[in-house]
């Protein structure tokens, strides 16, 4: 079972990281986004991903702080954001961070997503062009027509996403998982990084809270439900003029990431973090950090 001893909340998760981050929420676009915040600089937004939450960031928000304006969202139906009953195509989501943006009084800025987060973080920089600056996208990129020709079984020297076809499933993942989601996580993490205790057991028992409930579940899931339509939408995407920098683990998505990047902007670059799998910011946080300083300026 995951540990609670330490709080959860996320009020109290802000507090407690250097740099004066603080807990809020906004409601924009039709819906409630959660964020946690610090204060001046160059404002950068940090979208998490599937099956974690803003705290993802913890490890390098201390330092991205005293050099951004960070923003560290948690994205339509992740964590303290609401669930609602549409809206999970990229395209809508990349809309809800527009709009918090202009809720913030923010005209443009740097974005930076890992998994589904590196998702919306894309199709922000195709639908907002005018409110994106730098975009680097951690270890995933957007969908494509390759993605719906995945294979079913497992094939020798591929990572087997068994879990794409499951989170499809309606009704039945809330069922197997509601209350015991640790499990789900505890062998994600087991099989995805490269070291499993680099996501200790407080972050594992935060990812849990947020989860365990079956409208988290279905709510997560429907991200992977929208895929479909998130292709569809790609192909009416010209390649991004925002300058691209794509992230990807050496045990995990780097090669993938070699030959979809180029194809998704007009001024691209592909670096390997070594000795990662797919959780960078918490596997290689000062690489990651070090990274994403250097691309950012």
């Amino acid at each position: 079972m995951p540990d609670t001893a330490t709080p959860l909340d996320d009020a109290a998760l802000a507090a407690s990281l250097e740099g004066g981050f603080s807990s809020h929420h906004a409601e924009v676009n039709g819906t409630r986004l959660h964020y946690v915040t610090n204060g001046g600089g160059e404002p950068l937004v940090l979208l998490g991903g599937w099956p974690q939450t803003w705290w993802q960031w913890h490890k390098v928000l201390p330092e991205l702080g005293r050099r951004f304006r960070v923003i560290a969202v948690d994205l339509r139906g992740m964590g303290g954001s609401a669930k609602p009953e549409g809206g999970y195509d990229k395209k809508t989501m990349a809309a809800d961070v527009r709009a918090l943006l202009a809720h913030l009084g923010i005209g443009s800025a740097h974005i930076a997503g890992h998994d589904i987060g590196a998702m919306v973080a894309y199709a922000h920089a195709a639908n907002h062009p005018e409110a994106t600056g730098r975009v680097a996208l951690l270890d995933v990129a957007h969908p494509d027509p390759d993605w719906a020709r995945q294979p079913l079984l497992p094939e020798p020297g591929r990572i087997h996403k068994w879990w794409f076809a499951f989170n499809q499933v309606r009704d039945l993942p809330e069922q197997l998982l509601a209350g015991r989601y640790h499990v789900l996580l505890d062998w994600l993490f087991s099989r995805a990084a490269t070291d499993p205790a680099a996501i200790d057991a407080h972050s594992r028992a935060v990812y849990a809270a947020a989860y365990d409930s079956p409208e988290a579940i279905r709510a997560s899931n429907d991200w992977y439900r929208a895929f479909t339509q998130d292709i569809a939408d790609l192909a009416g995407y010209a390649p991004v003029t925002a300058p691209l920098l794509a992230l990807g683990g050496e045990f995990s998505n780097y090669e993938l990431l070699t030959r979809a990047v180029p194809k998704l902007g007009t001024d691209t670059q592909v670096v390997r973090i070594d000795g990662s799998g797919h959780y960078l910011p918490e596997e290689q946080p000062e690489a990651v950090t070090a990274a994403l300083v250097k691309f950012l300026g």
